[in-house]
């Protein structure tokens, strides 16, 4: 099963232009696919895989405590899979038909208030190199709504500072312009001038616009790890990852009376249906604010 999964991630990565993030994904899902395949179906090959062996695999999947979404991406990521294999005449069969997606409870995005953003905002030490990128690479985020692997993948050619916007490569290969606010460009200008040149090396010759002590360019891990750091440091005790500040920015912009429409292009979404979970997280934040405040709540 091996090498058909590897001939799928390069027809995912060809054809379809996915990013790298999302082919790691379809692959962990299906290696732990042929995981179960190998331990608990004594090594069954993918041509004899039926309906019954997806409904054992998803039964499996839940005993070992996966949640019902992480279920329902293995289900998607396998009805992929098997068209692509049915495509390629590699099967002979679709296991997948009548196959349900299991049903989950819709979340909505967790997000920060404005005096918690403005709190994180203004927790790094603007004195230091190492203050300054991270400064402005929070900035940079909730002033765009940038994905993370967007915001530290940046280069310098992507930067068109004095006409106040950036361009990215999202989801797809899909190039988007985004407004830069007044305040992120200061702040941003300020890390270009003095907090970068201090961390670039002569050694290592890269064009990334936010860069770690070694010179190199900052890893999602790397800046997830800060953001925690940076986090505790501001007093806010609730979970926060570099999503958070996305659903912020999507939120607030939509509080303020930004149109869904617009909201959608900023973000990159192909599809507008998922741009409208925000409206879902603003009206229940407007019940929110009517209990406290409204006598006869």
């Amino acid at each position: 099963m091996n090498d058909l999964i590897l001939d799928f991630l390069h027809f995912l990565q060809v054809e379809k232009g996915l990013a790298t993030n999302t082919l790691t994904a379809y692959e962990r899902d299906l290696r732990y696919f042929a995981r179960y395949l190998e331990e608990e179906q004594g090594g069954m090959a993918i041509r004899d895989v039926e309906r019954i062996h997806i409904v054992g695999f998803m039964a499996f999947a839940k005993s070992e405590g996966k949640s019902p979404r992480t279920v329902a991406r293995y289900i998607a990521s396998l009805r992929s899979f098997f068209h692509f294999l049915l495509h390629e005449k590699l099967a002979d069969r679709d296991p997948m038909i009548q196959i349900e997606t299991p049903k989950q409870a819709q979340g909505l995005p967790k997000i920060l208030n404005l005096n918690d953003v403005e709190k994180l905002l203004e927790t790094p030490d603007g004195a230091k190199p190492l203050g300054m990128r991270d400064k402005a690479m929070l900035e940079v985020l909730y002033a765009t709504g940038l994905r993370v692997t967007e915001l530290v993948n940046l280069q310098m050619d992507d930067l068109h500072l004095q006409m106040g916007f950036i361009q990215t490569i999202g989801k797809g290969d899909k190039e988007r312009i985004i407004p830069l606010g007044k305040k992120a460009t200061t702040v941003l200008e300020r890390y270009l001038e003095f907090g970068r040149p201090r961390l670039r090396r002569a050694s290592e010759r890269n064009d990334f616009v936010f860069l770690n002590h070694h010179g190199r360019g900052m890893t999602r891990q790397g800046f997830w790890k800060n953001l925690k750091q940076i986090a505790a440091k501001a007093g806010i005790d609730k979970p926060i990852t570099p999503h958070t500040l996305r659903h912020s920015f999507a939120t607030h912009l939509l509080e303020n009376g930004a149109d869904l429409r617009s909201v959608q292009e900023l973000l990159g979404h192909a599809d507008i249906s998922t741009t409208q979970i925000y409206t879902h997280v603003t009206k229940a934040r407007l019940k929110d604010v009517y209990k406290q405040y409204h006598p006869r709540a």
